[in-house]
């Protein structure tokens, strides 16, 4: 056994000032956990991040955890009540960047490993740990980048936890079985600029495209399902004008975002948005950036393990949800495998004074190595 707790790992970790993308040692501590476990180590370094495909057992099923050693920056240290990298156990809580989000999670499942790998050595399947240091950043040289290569040489993950901080008021109390799909749209459409005294010798951009925009915000683009809600279209940004109160623009920049559901798909929402552009008569240009695709885990051996776990040790009745942002269990899902987030309370995520209730975080220790024992003994 290691000379870690659950709570002294996860200060540790803390400890380690791994700001996207630089993971700071965090993964080297990891892998010195589970070497004597039995894990096979592999660092992959893409570009500027740090990625870890640790593995003991050669035999399916392959039961992955999954996280990131990567955290947001500090924001102003002087508001913090603790130094945002001291990890200090205070009234209860471990506070610090990365407490929650998700240092925590990640000494909790080594930990659950470690108890489970001495508790049953002879357990089917395989083991993993898929951990980036560029969860928070662009997301573009972590996780997708590991499955790729996993990929390549046809190495399958069957079920996947993920420890995003999924809960909400009580430690187990919302597990995520999916995630709304992203996609950004960046349109500009194009006007005459002139004098705001002469509009008949100018196009106003902006007015032109308030109707489609009206349309847009008003269109239903699907009814959602038995996980998912409807999508969402949100404006987020609109830009246009000189700055001065006189001059009517010549163009109009707008951002917007779909969050959507596994009842569309990304190409058929590009279209129907070109098509009311279209019916507008716009002359516009439009980009579109792929945040990420909507994923979803029904019930099966890794979600009914997960909500039986935490009734057994928490005694509570878990909702599985697929709300809140995006994660990189979306890359891992488009494999095939099952995935399913579970992890601590998320009411002090990227702020300022993040904290972790310690005691949550042994419990959520016990109620990863259950989902273990359920799922490979």
């Amino acid at each position: 056994m290691s000379d870690f707790s659950v709570v002294s790992l996860t200060q540790a970790l803390i400890q380690k000032q791994s700001v996207t993308p630089d993971d700071a040692g965090c993964q080297e501590l990891m892998a010195d956990m589970l070497k004597p476990l039995g894990f096979n180590i592999e660092s992959h370094f893409f570009t500027d991040t740090l990625n870890m495909w640790a593995r003991k057992g050669n035999s399916q099923p392959v039961f992955c955890f999954a996280g990131h050693t990567d955290v947001v920056p500090t924001g102003p240290v002087e508001e913090w009540h603790q130094p945002p990298f001291s990890g200090n156990l205070l009234d209860g809580y471990i506070h610090g960047r990365g407490a929650a989000d998700m240092k925590g999670s990640l000494a909790a499942m080594l930990i659950a490993t470690e108890r489970f790998i001495n508790a049953y050595p002879d357990h089917k399947g395989s083991i993993a740990f898929l951990i980036t240091s560029d969860e928070e950043g662009p997301f573009i040289n972590g996780t997708t980048k590991v499955v790729d290569l996993l990929e390549a040489r046809n190495e399958k993950i069957d079920m996947c936890l993920v420890g995003e901080p999924s809960s909400s008021h009580t430690l187990g109390d919302v597990v995520k079985n999916g995630r709304r799909g992203s996609l950004t749209g960046f349109v500009t459409v194009k006007g005459i600029q002139g004098h705001v005294a002469y509009p008949h010798l100018a196009k106003n951009p902006i007015h032109l495209v308030s109707p489609a925009l009206d349309e847009l915000a008003n269109t239903q683009w699907d009814k959602g399902n038995d996980f998912f809600p409807a999508t969402s279209f949100q404006i987020s940004n609109i830009n246009g004008g000189t700055g001065a109160g006189n001059v009517i623009p010549g163009s109009v920049e707008v951002q917007f975002n779909f969050r959507y559901s596994t009842e569309v798909t990304a190409d058929e929402l590009t279209a129907r948005t070109v098509a009311i552009l279209d019916h507008h008569g716009l002359d516009y240009d439009i980009r579109w950036v792929y945040n990420g695709l909507p994923f979803l885990t029904d019930h099966g051996p890794l979600l009914d393990a997960t909500v039986s776990a935490i009734k057994e040790i928490q005694h509570i009745d878990t909702s599985v949800e697929t709300t809140g942002g995006t994660s990189d269990g979306r890359f891992i899902a488009q494999t095939g495998a099952q995935v399913v987030e579970l992890g601590p309370i998320n009411a002090t995520i990227h702020k300022v004074n993040e904290c972790v209730n310690a005691r949550d975080l042994e419990i959520l220790a016990d109620i990863y190595e259950a989902i273990l024992i359920k799922c490979l003994t």
